[in-house]
Formats: structure tokens, sequence, C-alpha cells
């Protein structure tokens, strides 16, 4: 049961550091774009990618803003999390592990279900060669136009 519980830390640590690596890019140093840059970003690629029409990149626009929205304040408390992980695997504490790990798995679960749901409401406003296209791109299935495809990006 121990080595069960130390190996869901491992995990959870893992995890919390490639969810803490966000790529920004090698010229913008280690300050994040605004939403609203990171949203303009994504649809720019997008449109390039998919030649959206307008009304699709507005409405792109609007479906990965309100995500980004939704996701913000979870990746503040996922922040928070990684901090008491830290600080509770330092003092050796398994039970604060445990409970911390568990929770950053539920609030990764949460941004995954927002960033996903996202992408299955922007795959429908495609049309059939647009749909056709993005599922031939790397970047079906890992995050429409998110740098990274992952969560948080």
């Amino acid at each position: 049961m121990k080595t069960l519980s130390k190996m869901t830390a491992v995990a959870a640590v893992l995890a919390a550091t490639v969810l803490a690596q966000r790529p920004f890019g090698v010229m913008t140093g280690s300050t994040p774009p605004d939403p609203a840059t990171i949203v303009a970003n994504r649809v720019a690629r997008l449109t390039k990618l998919l030649t959206l029409n307008s009304s699709q990149a507005t409405q792109a626009t609007t479906i990965f803003t309100n995500s980004l929205s939704l996701v913000t304040p979870i990746e503040t408390s996922l922040r928070a999390g990684r901090q008491s992980l830290q600080t509770a695997v330092k003092a050796n504490d398994e039970a604060t592990i445990e409970s911390v790990s568990t929770n950053i798995g539920v609030l990764t679960g949460q941004i995954l279900a927002i960033q996903n749901k996202a992408d299955a409401a922007f795959y429908a406003i495609l049309n059939t060669a647009q749909q056709n296209t993005l599922s031939q791109s790397r970047g079906f299935g890992r995050g429409f136009g998110r740098e990274g495809g992952g969560p948080g990006h």
C-alpha cells in the first residue's frame, strides 16, 4: 500500500512538472501572453491551417475565450496545489501528498474537460473539408491550435 502511495505521489509530481512547463516561445521570455493574445494566436494558427472564414474565426474566438476564462481560476488552484505538494514532499508528509495529488488530478481533469468541450464546439463549426484537414493534422485530439497540445495551453 505504501508503495502504491509513493508511486502515486511520484506520478503526480511528474505530471505537475510537465503541466508547469508552458511553452511561450523562445523569444518571449517567461511571462505568458495575456488571454486575448493567447486566443488570437490560436485562432490565427487555426485560420491559417483551415482557412476559416470570418464568421468561423469570430465563433472560434468566442469559444476559446470562454474556455480560457473557465480554465484560468482552475490553473491558479493547480499552481497552489503544486506548491503544497512540494511542501508535503519536503516534509515527507504522505497523507498530504496523497490528498494534494488527488486534488491535482481532479483539477487537471477539469481543465481537460473544459478544453476538450471547447475543441468539440470548435470542431462542430467546421465544414467537412476543414474537419478532414484538422483530423489529418497533428493538432487533432491534442488541443486544436493549443501550444504544446496540453492542459493550460
